[in-house]
């Protein structure tokens, strides 16, 4: 039988596309990022994902943008055993199980009250592994997390669902509280933005996004100035593509020749600080 969570929010229930997309992955002879929990998850909890209308496309963008985050993620703590990592608006993601890092490490996964008790149903307990249940966009809600460490801050799909206000507030709140550390998440051009409001993979989430787009990841830098632009990963010139099905890996290889057609779709950034 499955788990009944409680009613969520729309915006607490949006955290169900990109779960179900790396359900949906995980299903597939080949995955991207084989997340065999978010499987495990979705079929415990028996939600109907095909509600969402969630197609290849959408799946694999999802999945990869996910894995380019492991990656930069993994690479920091590789270099900061010692680190704090910080996933913001983590949902029902297991990304800490998917990095594994060493028990040096303390990860926080921050979302909604309601989520993070969902997240006690169905996820197991792990040592160094916290979970606070606050608004981001809240005072406070760092108070309990070391400040004296690096931190590496992940954000996957939190910036659509906030104004820039409330984003450079958020940025200010991270800067202020760590030392040092990098920051990797999804971003959105205005065309993006724009996109995601009229797709029919995104409906469910349509009437939440706020975040208007920014088209150059350099003006990132202008809202702090501890902000340092690393690295821009376009989803087009990923290896990954080359095992996309025909028609795409078509259109994405004739996408990645031009930088600007490229950041129509998934891009992830890096920054350090």
């Amino acid at each position: 039988m499955g788990i009944t969570l409680p009613a969520f929010t729309p915006l607490e229930d949006s955290l169900w596309l990109t779960l179900c997309c790396r359900a949906l992955d995980y299903r597939t002879p080949h995955p991207v990022l084989g997340d065999a929990m978010a499987d495990q998850i979705v079929r415990t909890v028996d939600y109907d994902y095909k509600r969402l209308n969630i197609g290849t496309n959408l799946r694999l963008n999802a999945t990869i943008r996910a894995k380019k985050m492991d990656e930069v993620a993994s690479a920091y703590l590789t270099r900061h055993p010692d680190a704090i990592g910080l996933d913001l608006g983590a949902g029902l993601d297991t990304r800490r199980q998917r990095l594994a890092p060493p028990d040096t490490v303390d990860w926080y996964d921050v979302d909604f009250p309601v989520v993070a008790t969902a997240r006690s149903e169905l996820i197991p307990e792990r040592p160094h592994a916290h979970v606070i249940g606050a608004d981001v966009t809240d005072k406070g809600w760092l108070d309990g997390v070391p400040s004296d460490r690096p931190a590496i801050i992940v954000a996957d799909g939190l910036m659509g669902f906030l104004s820039q206000e409330e984003l450079m507030g958020l940025w200010d709140q991270l800067l202020d509280h760590f030392p040092t550390g990098e920051m990797v998440f999804n971003s959105y051009t205005k065309f993006a933005v724009f996109a995601a409001k009229h797709s029919r993979g995104t409906q469910s989430v349509a009437d939440l996004i706020k975040f208007p787009g920014v088209d150059d990841p350099r003006d990132f830098e202008r809202w702090n100035p501890k902000f340092q632009f690393v690295k821009e990963i376009l989803i087009s010139r990923e290896p990954e593509v080359a095992a996309f099905p025909t028609a795409l890996r078509l259109y994405y290889r004739a996408q990645a020749h031009s930088t600007a057609w490229s950041r129509k779709g998934t891009i992830v950034l890096h920054y350090r600080f």
